[in-house]
């Protein structure tokens, strides 16, 4: 289902000018089918930007034994780097920043976002993926910066 559900999401954001996330790796971390997927995604407005963003994905047998068969965890660790020269585009530079990716974590309510904030005066782009949960929200957020050193 997870993967399914983060293709439609993908496919669904490429219309809309969100990034699209490769996946690079995958990691069993147990026998009942639970993975750690790390995804690449380059910023499609910062050109020379990439970050790297791993999460939780539950396998058929842990759905089965847990329940919550349509939900994955809000768990994600992300770091993002230079990848080659930084040319800046059209970026929002409010301090809400702008959605750079983001994926299905349930069925309906939960998604997986990852965000660029735009600090002008130390010239950083700030990268936080966190969860979005219509009802109670998530403290779960992970965070990467990448210095601007006299990018255009």
């Amino acid at each position: 289902m997870n993967r399914l559900g983060t293709w439609i999401a993908v496919a669904a954001l490429g219309i809309s000018g969100a990034a699209q996330a490769e996946q690079v790796g995958e990691i069993g971390v147990d026998w009942a089918g639970n993975d750690i997927v790390i995804e690449a995604i380059p910023d499609p407005e910062v050109s020379g930007v990439t970050c790297h963003i791993a999460y939780f994905d539950r396998g058929l047998i842990d759905r089965l034994a847990n329940g919550n068969w349509f939900e994955d965890p809000s768990n994600s660790s992300i770091s993002c780097r230079q990848t080659g020269p930084i040319k800046i585009g059209d970026i929002d530079r409010s301090e809400e920043g702008e959605d750079v990716f983001r994926t299905s974590r349930s069925i309906v309510f939960k998604s997986l976002r990852v965000k660029r904030i735009f600090d002008e005066e130390n010239q950083t782009l700030i990268y936080v993926a966190h969860a979005r949960e219509l009802t109670e929200g998530s403290a779960k957020v992970s965070m990467s910066t990448v210095p601007l050193y006299g990018a255009e």
